[in-house]
Formats: structure tokens, C-alpha cells, sequence
């Protein structure tokens, strides 16, 4: 498995996490937990939403426009959700700025899997659009 003095290997077998982080929450750190156990490392890719004000999922997914952080502050919120566990950017995780990806294509034997994990119902009941919702009634957002 991974050392914790090693530093991120790029030709490591990997494990792809993307999506917006709005913010980074114990549902998205119950997420990387899964993700690492699968190659020891994972590549967290942050969708750059922040502001945007039409449907981030471009119709294909349910209107994701509710994106009220930065990169910078994406960033630090994994990077400090994370570090609450004893994982460090650029050793167990990497984190890249993406654009507004909302579809992943695929031709055949492309040599990777997608996996859906089944986090149980608490973890699952984890919503950033409730977290949000309370960041603003308590005027943190």
C-alpha cells in the first residue's frame, strides 16, 4: 500500500474523483476514504463552476447552478477536510482544476472501470445543497 512518506506517483494505478465540492463535505471525505483503498492514491479533479449561472450539467444532469466557491476555496476546503484525517495533497491525493465537465465518454477496452460505492444510507444522506442552505440561514455564505 502507500507509504506515508511517499510522495504521489503518476504512474501509479489511480483513482479518478471529480465533481464540484461545494463545499467539501464527510460524505466527500467517506468517498476518498473508498477511492483509496481501491490504488493507494487518488486524483480529486474540481469542476470550475464557481458563479456559474446557468445549468452546470448542461442538461444532462439535474440543474447544478448553486456554486458560491472559488477554486481557491474549493481547494482548501478538500485540502483541509482531508488533512483532518491525516491525508496531504501531493502524497495520498491530488487535486486538479478542471473545466465544466458534465459528460465522461468512452469508446471500448479503454483500460478503466467506473464504480459506483454504496456509502450507506447516513453517508448517502450527506447533501452539500442542505450544507449550503445552513451556511446561508447562518450567514457564513
Amino acid at each position: 500500500m502507500f507509504g506515508m512518506d511517499e510522495a504521489f506517483d503518476y504512474k501509479k494505478p489511480t483513482v479518478q474523483m471529480l465533481g464540484r465540492w461545494q463545499p467539501w463535505h464527510d460524505g466527500h471525505t467517506n468517498l476518498f476514504k473508498k477511492c483509496l483503498t481501491l490504488t493507494g492514491q487518488v486524483v480529486i479533479m474540481v469542476r470550475d463552476v464557481y458563479n456559474f449561472d446557468g445549468d452546470a450539467g448542461a442538461g444532462r444532469t439535474v440543474v447544478q447552478d448553486d456554486n458560491p466557491f472559488g477554486m481557491i476555496q474549493t481547494i482548501e476546503g478538500i485540502e483541509n477536510g482531508l488533512r483532518e484525517h491525516g491525508y496531504e495533497n501531493g502524497r495520498e491525493y491530488l487535486i486538479l482544476e478542471v473545466p465544466n465537465i458534465v459528460d465522461i465518454s468512452f469508446g471500448r477496452g479503454v483500460g478503466y472501470t467506473f464504480t459506483e460505492h454504496d456509502l450507506g444510507k447516513d453517508i448517502h444522506e450527506i447533501s452539500a445543497t442542505k450544507i449550503r442552505a445552513q451556511m446561508r440561514e447562518e450567514g457564513k455564505l
